[in-house]
């Protein structure tokens, strides 16, 4: 990402392009709508592969760890404050 856009800029561009795709994909997605919220985070050179290795296995990882679980002990082992009665809107 240019260091010249915003994170919210970026976002924003994101969620309108892949909307528009979606929905051009059939009578079933008319009603896609992405949520409001959203999170960035950046990520170290020293960390890309082992980002890269979570993400190959997302899929079977989240078979028994939900989103939400994960996403808590991420905020909580990184000293991210947060309430989490906001977290889910």
């Amino acid at each position: 990402m240019s260091k010249n856009l915003s994170l919210a800029k970026f976002v924003e561009e994101i969620k309108r392009n892949s909307s528009h795709w979606i929905k051009s994909k059939g009578e079933h997605y008319q009603f896609f709508a992405w949520q409001g919220g959203y999170a960035g985070y950046s990520v170290s050179q020293s960390k890309v592969a082992t980002v890269e290795k979570y993400i190959e296995n997302q899929k079977e990882y989240h078979k028994t760890e939900t989103f939400q679980n994960e996403y808590v002990k991420f905020l909580r082992e990184y000293d991210v404050e947060f309430d989490e009665k906001y977290l889910w809107l």
